[in-house]
Order: structure tokens, then sequence, then C-alpha cells
């Protein structure tokens, strides 16, 4: 499994792409999913630190301390999430997503400032035939070291994707 965009997906505009419009470092990721996006969307709603976690393999969360993993069904209270509500995040003790666009059961478009960071991360689900091609942009702008962020975040990114992908196939996955 690959989280991985064609060359295509990443010179693609996405919605989101101009509330960062001067990003510094942008990281693009793509996986599928074994489900419609509408089956696929209420996962990413629920998404998020004290909310429905964020859905690792299950072979990771069993070394995790059982409340820290992420729920493996759809949890009715966590699906009201509207734009302008703020969630936790994990990049910091008082970091957050602000939900920016929502288009049920395509489009999610959170944003964020972390200090100096302006950002933006779009989750865009794609039908694609019996399933969702899933993906996902984190724009940053004030960004101070580019390079290591390209490197260092982008690596980081692609394995926390990756994670996220097969957890979500396994939930998908009767």
């Amino acid at each position: 499994m690959s989280a991985r965009p064609t060359a295509a997906e990443r010179a693609a505009v996405l919605p989101g792409d101009d509330v960062v419009p001067d990003a510094d470092v942008v990281m693009d990721t793509a996986f599928d999913l074994p489900a419609p996006p509408a089956q696929v969307w209420p996962w990413f709603v629920q998404l998020g630190k004290r909310r429905g976690g964020y859905y690792l393999p299950r072979w990771v969360e069993a070394v995790v301390p059982r409340a820290r993993r992420g729920l493996r069904h759809l949890d009715p209270a966590l699906l009201g999430l509207a734009v302008g509500d703020t969630i936790p995040d994990w990049g910091g003790r008082h970091a957050t997503f602000t939900a920016h666009t929502m288009t049920p059961p395509h489009v999610l478009v959170h944003r964020s400032t972390r200090g100096h960071v302006r950002l933006t991360w779009a989750i865009v689900l794609h039908e694609q035939g019996a399933g969702t091609r899933v993906r996902l942009r984190l724009r940053l702008a004030g960004v101070r070291h580019r390079r290591a962020a390209r490197v260092l975040g982008g690596a980081a990114d692609r394995l926390t994707v990756e994670g996220l992908a097969v957890g979500l196939r396994e939930r998908l996955t009767p």
C-alpha cells in the first residue's frame, strides 16, 4: 500500500488551496478504499483527537493504551461536525483544526494557525468504481525550515497516512 499520489493529482487544484495560497510546503498523499464516498465520509467527519481517533491498524493499536485507540465504529455523537467547529489536534497541547469547508460526502477542509505557521488540510473523496480515491493535501505557509519540513515532515506525513489508510481499510472491510 502506498500513499503516493499520481503526478496529475499533485498538479490538480484542490478545495482549500486558496485558503493558504502562499504555501511554502505542500504535502500530497492519496490512497484507495473499498467503499463508496458516502460510507467513507463519516469516518473523516469523526476523525480527530478526543473524537474518533486516528484509525491506526489493529497491530499498531495493540500496543497503544486502550483509551488512545481509534474507534472501530461510527459514533453518531461525533458526526455533527459543521463549518466553524474547532477540534483538538495532536500538533501540540493547544493545537486545533477548524472545519473550513464541507461538501458531504466529498470535501472536508480544515484550517489552523500554529504559531507563525498557517495551514490547511484538505480531504477529498472521489468515487472510483465501487470504491473511493482519498486525496489528502497539507499546505503550510510561514515555514522557517522548508527543506526540513519537506523531507522530515513529508516522511512523517506519508507514514501516518499509510497507517490511516490501513486502519480505515480494516474498518470498512467486513
